[in-house]
């Protein structure tokens, strides 16, 4: 719920009373997701950063500092479990549960199964389970950045499901159910505009499909 704050000023002889609304950052009904680097102009941290962005064809550094983020939250979990004793139970209930997590999503093989492997994660790991990194070595995208385009435009498929974020982070289970969709040209599904216009008036064109 809303509140306000009422504020008295003593104007002429009189008690006028003013209400200050909070700051709208007050209001905030979500948590943080990316945090940015105590030092921002660090030359070692850039270069890395930099080559990263062009290795998996992130469109910004955003979109680094949020997995940057997520795995510092998961190491800090799993740090903070380490200094426990191994039989005490909050350890051994949220450790399995963090050890299943990663296996889940193919961070960690069914070998790595101690909270050490978890800070020893980068965030390269979680870059490889990206979607776009996964239809680009699939081999049905180009490029890296043409893996980004074919997923924005809705051709990618997960099973069943259309998946059009880039950021999806893929199951090991779903990994071999990734493929084109039913409806795209690139699937079996309608020719796109360009092609159309091509058949439709008997000219060249038809190796042309545009990806909309």
């Amino acid at each position: 719920f809303f509140f306000s704050v009422c504020v008295g000023q003593r104007v002429g002889g009189g008690l006028n009373y003013r209400i200050k609304m909070p700051s709208p950052t007050y209001y905030r009904n979500y948590g943080k997701t990316f945090k940015r680097p105590r030092r921002p102009f660090e030359k070692e941290r850039l270069d890395v950063e930099l080559k990263l962005v062009g290795e998996y064809g992130l469109r910004n550094k955003r979109e680094l500092l949020r997995v940057q983020f997520a795995l510092s939250k998961i190491r800090k979990a799993a740090r903070i479990l380490l200094t426990l004793d191994e039989k005490d139970n909050k350890r051994l209930f949220e450790g399995d549960a963090i050890m299943r997590r990663m296996t889940r999503y193919g961070l960690l093989d069914e070998t790595q199964n101690k909270l050490d492997y978890v800070l020893a994660l980068t965030a390269s790991d979680f870059l490889e389970r990206r979607l776009q990194t996964q239809v680009f070595k699939l081999g049905l995208a180009k490029s890296i950045h043409h893996s980004r385009v074919l997923i924005k435009q809705g051709h990618i498929r997960v099973g069943k499901q259309i998946v059009n974020v880039p950021s999806f982070l893929v199951r090991l289970e779903s990994q071999k159910h990734i493929d084109f969709a039913l409806k795209s040209p690139f699937g079996g599904g309608r020719p796109g505009r360009v092609k159309r216009k091509a058949q439709a008036s008997g000219g060249k064109g038809d190796d042309e499909e545009d990806d909309e």
